[in-house]
């Protein structure tokens, strides 16, 4: 079967990369702006600062997830894939790149990759994360900033 495994969604803030990445680096801030409602927790202190870093979310469903920090640079591009307590992560990312806009703000792309998801009893629920769901955590995100 022929399907998409990446899915993309952008949007353009006035804020600053800066201000944008410090909403997606420090995991108890993303709870505020999750457009999949899957995060219900995240211990404080677990701000992203390289790749190999590992912050922990608890989601809806009770679960602890251990996301392992794969892409990194500071203000502009974060990434991770989650996995479970001791275990290798599941094969699929979370993304975002900023780009500064001449204006001042931020163009914010957000991507779901699950080219290498193996476990099949995991892929209805990526099949069911579209461009509407990373919109619309791009639209809350956006909306911290006016």
């Amino acid at each position: 079967m022929d399907e998409t495994k990446v899915v993309t969604a952008s949007t353009t803030t006035p804020a600053a990369p800066e201000a944008v990445f410090e909403e997606i680096a420090d995991p108890v801030r993303q709870l505020a702006w999750d457009g999949n409602d899957n995060l219900a927790a995240s211990a404080p202190g677990q701000r992203v600062h390289a790749v190999g870093d590992v912050f922990v979310t608890t989601t809806t469903g009770g679960n602890d997830r251990y996301n392992h920090v794969v892409d990194f640079e500071e203000g502009r591009r974060i990434a991770w894939r989650p996995a479970a307590q001791g275990q290798a992560p599941f094969g699929h990312r979370w993304g975002w790149e900023l780009t500064p806009t001449d204006d001042g703000g931020t163009e914010v792309t957000h991507t779901y990759d699950w080219r290498e998801l193996t476990d099949e009893s995991r892929y209805e629920r990526a099949r069911n994360t579209t461009e509407v769901n990373l919109r619309s955590s791009l639209d809350r995100l956006a909306a911290l900033f006016g």
